[in-house]
């Protein structure tokens, strides 16, 4: 039996690179992309091999296009073809008012997390669309209907963008075969955070949570997981909350 290959992009750490282990170890060879952390994304990349896996390490910023096509061509000469694309790269922005935010900060969001997930899924979608199948999942966020006021109003838009980019997709690419779907995590206890400024917010937001807790990285990856394995075969358009209840 073929093995998949599936694509994460920002798999070097945090729910990239939980969900890299996971899929090495339900069968997938796996490429991930790092834009900084070279050092994190061959940790990742040790541990996908020896969960009994191939893995390809790219350098890419999901943002530029040349980036995007030299991402997946290098993954697809590693590894062959390519069945699978996690649209994980992403990044937040400084916690505020949104009368405070700056101009560069809305820019570097958008380009990140709507531009990136744009040009990621044309890319797939021009090379799954030949191949007549695949699956392409994209991590959102519970943001996206919250719109985290006073926090990141433009990461919560960008956010809703993509399940957007989901839905469209999903509508588009189901005739030739390939299903695209979405994750949309909640607060959920990874690096990520201290980015923004919120080292702690994890912790701090636990009683606000229904379930009174973050999540983990490796829970988010089991929903991502299942989304790309055929359980889910006749899953495409919906975007699976998985936020403790929020």
């Amino acid at each position: 039996m073929t093995r998949p290959i599936t694509l994460v992009t920002g798999g070097s750490r945090g729910i990239g690179a939980a969900t890299s282990v996971r899929l090495a170890r339900e069968g997938h060879d796996v490429a991930l992309s790092f834009v900084n952390d070279k050092d994190a994304a061959e940790r990742t990349a040790e541990a996908v091999r020896a969960a009994g896996a191939r893995c390809a390490v790219v350098r890419a910023d999901t943002s530029q296009e040349a980036d995007v096509e030299r991402l997946f061509d290098e993954a697809s000469a590693q590894l062959g073809p390519l069945t699978g694309l996690v649209n994980n790269a992403g990044v937040t922005a400084p916690v505020g008012p949104f009368a405070e935010a700056r101009t560069e900060d809305f820019r570097r969001v958008l380009d990140v997390n709507v531009l990136g997930v744009l040009l990621c899924c044309r890319r797939a979608a021009r090379d799954m669309t030949e191949a007549g199948a695949g699956a392409i999942v994209n991590v959102s966020s519970g943001a996206a209907t919250l719109g985290s006021p006073g926090q990141y109003v433009h990461y919560a838009a960008s956010k809703a963008a993509v399940d957007t980019i989901t839905l469209g997709l999903a509508k588009e690419l189901g005739p030739v075969g390939v299903r695209v779907n979405g994750v949309a995590p909640g607060i959920v206890d990874t690096e990520i955070h201290a980015t923004s400024g919120t080292p702690d917010i994890a912790r701090e937001a636990a009683p606000g949570i229904p379930l009174r807790r973050p999540g983990t990285a490796e829970e988010i990856a089991g929903a991502i997981a299942w989304l790309l394995s055929p359980d889910a075969s006749y899953a495409t358009g919906t975007v699976v909350r998985v936020a403790g209840g929020r």
